[in-house]
């Protein structure tokens, strides 16, 4: 376990702002967003896997993949699939990448009743180091307090960690 510590903080009510230092290289890390053969392995939760992850990496593309907890100890949850999309607006590589981020179902279809969210991920050079740098911009506070409850904090928590192993594995 690291001492890359995640830090957290709210602005306006309905943005969250998330920061952690990657002991990689800014190209690597920026990769592990871009390629499914790297999202497959890390992204989501602890005891969740993505059967299924698309990604068509360019301004209008769609980034479409399921998240399917495989983890029989998270009990009401084992067997649950999540499905969530991606729609890429503005990409600089490897200094940016700005998102919506949806809940989907398996055909692509956008879940109307649950918020979208902004996304801007910054990927600051520290010279062998990287900060990535998440501001998560959401339609009302309402909405920011409706993710955090579910326990969202601690979601990310576990998926940049695992983000982290997975860079410790390739770099």
């Amino acid at each position: 376990m690291s001492n890359n510590a995640m830090l957290s903080r709210v602005e306006n009510d309905r943005v969250l702002v998330l920061e952690r230092v990657f002991d990689a290289p800014r190209d690597l890390v920026f990769k592990m967003y871009k390629e499914p053969d790297h999202l497959k392995r890390w992204w989501g939760p602890r005891g969740w896997e993505v059967p299924v992850c698309t990604v068509d990496f360019r301004p209008g593309g769609v980034w479409h993949y399921c998240m399917k907890c495989v983890d029989q100890n998270q009990g009401q949850f084992f067997g649950m699939e999540s499905w969530g999309k991606g729609v890429y607006k503005e990409i600089v590589e490897p200094e940016t990448i700005i998102y919506t981020d949806y809940f989907s179902d398996a055909e692509g279809n956008t879940n109307e009743t649950m918020p979208s969210t902004e996304v801007t991920m910054e990927f600051i050079d520290l010279g062998g180091k990287t900060k990535l740098v998440n501001r998560a911009e959401y339609v009302s506070a309402e909405a920011l307090k409706t993710v955090m409850d579910m326990g969202m904090l601690q979601g990310i928590t576990e998926t940049w960690d695992r983000l982290e192993e997975r860079l410790n594995e390739v770099k």
